[in-house]
């Protein structure tokens, strides 16, 4: 377990307006899980050939995907977008 957080950046309000309640909650799991592999997130999703900078992670079956920040020097994962073809 790690001492790292997550956040929507730069609001909840402008990250995730007008999305089902069931599409926020999924990303939030994942926000969650994202935050506790700590600095191992950098790794996560696309772009697959390196670590850091903003990353994409499909959701609900490839039905979206949410673009992140791991910021070690925060101990925090920044949720910044949410694409839903839903």
């Amino acid at each position: 377990m790690t001492d790292w957080t997550w956040e929507y950046n730069p609001s909840e309000e402008h990250v995730a307006d007008g999305l089902a309640p069931g599409v926020v909650a999924e990303v939030e799991r994942l926000a969650t899980e994202l935050a506790a592999l700590g600095v191992d997130a950098a790794k996560v999703g696309r772009p697959f050939d390196r670590e850091g900078g903003l990353r994409e992670f499909d959701i609900l079956g490839g039905r979206g995907f949410i673009s992140f920040l791991s910021v070690p020097r925060h101990h925090c994962i920044y949720v910044c977008n949410i694409t839903w073809y839903g």
